[in-house]
């Protein structure tokens, strides 16, 4: 009798587990479905998760398992391929995730439908007048007026001496150095020291540039954690290093003005100064909030990706060697043909360099620094038939589009070749977004990559302590040693 009463109250006691475990399950369904009355019916197939934290359980899952693609195949699986759409709760909002090249260029080139899709955490960190947190019309305004000097080739080739001087001496230091050096963030200072240096000069001297990005690296570590403002926490130092780089570009900005409106001497034709003094087609001008917000932007974009790619270009390099020696050899073949009154870099060698800007593409598709681009429907959306609810984020998961077979056969491969004669479909590769939004540092972190690895292959060699390594997925995929290795140097170059 004992027994049976012990077993049965295990069982109530199992039940009653279960019972409140599926509540619980139920409970962002209630909230944010069941609230949209007989829309509710024409949402996209989906999961909405656990209370609060939603899918990012199952999301940090899979990319701290070392299989980040793993999160989504598993969405497609088990709700059908055919949806291509599927609603989610993710980063603390309702949202739908799309996963094809079509509607993931739907969502992104219609600016009539679809907002910024920024999460209020990252706004607070770059600035509400940075891109990521403009309007449609504001961010059109703004772009037009600032981006000129970092979009283009033409543009661009006045900073090639720049980012070479940069790139050269660096190299010879760690070749020098008896020890191993953080490749990924050595590379990131680097790269940190030529974007400060392209939108305002030399305005800082090296010890505060040191500084800078130290405090940029704590409030780029906040842009990709929790949004936890709290003692411990990524977040809270983030915030208090947006603080900082806040007041010391305000000094920086009221310095320029003063030098500019004395006409004490003649500032340098930076972005700063352009920003300073360009007004829009209504003969509107930047403000100083404007600015900051956008110089904090500038830089954060600007040399994570160009760093985070180099590094995986020599990591993916070193793994085919037959892919090095390649790439090599159109650099040597570069400098041969090169007349002997030249011993800098051109704009037109940079242009020639077709292989290696097929290692570069193909690193981008591979190593995917971005998983997936936030948008926000401005009204109730149709897509595939589906209801995208207004207010909802959308989720463009550009990491699915970048390895699926059906865009890029054997899509884990790294393989430049496959980009010879390649034609893409439309929305098949977007490393640097799509439409309006698109990354304006896109251009200029292809060139730096350019100029960095046309000076490594032809004189240094990366013998990488760990190349075993696992990798960290997340927030930007990274080996998690940060490559470390040691950089020699080559006993004899072209």
């Amino acid at each position: 009798m004992e027994y049976d009463l012990g077993w049965l109250v295990l069982t109530a006691l199992i039940g009653g587990i279960v019972a409140l475990l599926g509540l619980l399950k139920r409970v962002n369904e209630w909230i944010y479905v069941s609230s949209l009355g007989a829309k509710q019916y024409s949402l996209p197939p989906g999961d909405m998760g656990w209370p609060f934290i939603g899918n990012m359980w199952s999301l940090f899952r899979a990319f701290k398992n070392g299989e980040p693609d793993s999160f989504i195949s598993a969405v497609v699986t088990r709700f059908g391929a055919e949806a291509q759409i599927y609603k989610a709760f993710m980063f603390g909002n309702p949202c739908v995730i799309v996963t094809t090249s079509e509607t993931c260029r739907r969502v992104l080139m219609d600016d009539v439908n679809f907002g910024h899709g920024s999460l209020k955490s990252i706004t607070k960190l770059i600035g509400k007048k940075g891109f990521h947190g403009l309007s449609n019309e504001e961010h059109r305004r703004i772009r037009r007026a600032t981006t000129a000097p970092i979009k283009g080739r033409d543009s661009l080739s006045v900073y090639i001496d720049l980012i070479e001087d940069i790139a050269m001496s660096s190299f010879e230091e760690w070749a020098r150095m008896d020890r191993p050096v953080e490749f990924l963030t050595e590379l990131r200072k680097v790269a940190f020291k030529v974007i400060m240096n392209i939108i305002m000069s030399d305005e800082l001297e090296p010890k505060a540039m040191d500084i800078m990005e130290m405090e940029y690296t704590r409030l780029s570590h906040g842009v990709k954690s929790m949004p936890i403002n709290l003692p411990g926490f990524a977040y809270r130092e983030a915030l208090k290093a947006r603080k900082y780089l806040v007041k010391n570009f305000q000094d920086v900005v009221d310095k320029r003005r003063a030098t500019m409106k004395s006409n004490q001497s003649k500032p340098n034709k930076d972005v700063l100064s352009i920003m300073i003094e360009t007004e829009d087609e209504d003969g509107q001008k930047l403000s100083d909030e404007e600015i900051i917000d956008l110089i904090i932007m500038f830089l954060l974009t600007g040399h994570e990706s160009s760093a985070h790619a180099t590094t995986w270009v020599m990591i993916f390099l070193q793994e085919n060697p037959q892919c090095l020696q390649k790439a090599k050899e159109e650099q040597e073949e570069i400098i041969r043909r090169r007349p002997p009154t030249q011993s800098r870099l051109s704009h037109n060698e940079i242009r020639q360099m077709e292989y290696l800007s097929k290692v570069i593409d193909e690193t981008l598709r591979v190593a995917n620094l971005s998983f997936a681009l936030f948008r926000e429907a401005k009204t109730d959306v149709n897509i595939n038939g589906y209801i995208v609810p207004k207010g909802w984020k959308v989720l463009a998961w550009i990491r699915n589009i970048h390895v699926n077979p059906e865009n890029y056969p054997n899509p884990k491969e790294f393989n430049p070749s496959r980009w010879d004669g390649h034609t893409t479909k439309p929305g098949a590769y977007i490393p640097f977004g799509a439409g309006s939004r698109l990354c304006p540092g896109g251009d200029l972190a292809k060139l730096e990559v350019s100029v960095f690895l046309h000076y490594f292959l032809l004189n240094y060699k990366l013998e990488r302590l760990n190349p075993k390594c696992g990798v960290k997925y997340l927030p930007i995929p990274k080996p998690k040693d940060n490559c470390l290795a040691r950089i020699k140097k080559l006993s004899a170059s072209p």
